[in-house]
């Protein structure tokens, strides 16, 4: 073939590429929905975020460890675990805006204050058990999932 031919031929391909790219824009609700069920998308962020938690808490004592020779954080244990809470509410709102969830800053922030509310008030005695680095996740999604059925109640009691 020679050039000519190539160079007639360049733009109708690209007239059909940008054409068919016009006819996927035009398709109705392509990206309307979520691409798993939304249950699932909130159970898997709330298990991250879970598994997040126990990831910063277990960062945050070998930092105290290490510079104070004990896992005892003392004065710095409160603003670390607050830090650690809002942390984990912004991935987990990031990470449910991401995949297109209703209310993803809600969700993240009920999920997550549950979370640590039930931990606190239920758990405290036994964090240093091997099961709670399960126990957290797990709890974590479920909290999620309420949080969802909450922020739907709070859209109908709105409307």
């Amino acid at each position: 073939m020679s050039q000519e031919e190539d160079g007639d031929r360049m733009p109708d391909d690209l007239e059909a590429v940008l054409e068919a790219a016009d006819e996927d824009e035009d398709r109705p609700g392509r990206y309307d929905a979520p691409p798993l069920p939304p249950a699932l998308i909130l159970a898997v962020v709330g298990l991250l975020c879970g598994f997040a938690v126990i990831a910063l808490v277990w960062v945050s004592e070998r930092g105290c460890e290490r510079f104070r020779d004990t896992t005892n954080c003392g004065a710095l244990g409160l603003p670390l675990l607050i830090l650690i809470v809002v942390v984990t509410m912004v991935l987990g709102g990031l990470a449910l805006s991401r995949l297109a969830m209703p209310n993803p800053r809600l969700i993240a922030f009920l999920g997550v204050a549950f979370m640590t509310a039930v931990v606190i008030a239920f758990l405290t005695g036994h964090l240093d058990a091997p099961w709670i680095i399960a126990a957290v996740p797990a709890l974590t999604a479920i909290t999620f999932l309420l949080a969802d059925l909450v922020a739907r109640l709070l859209e109908r009691a709105d409307a």
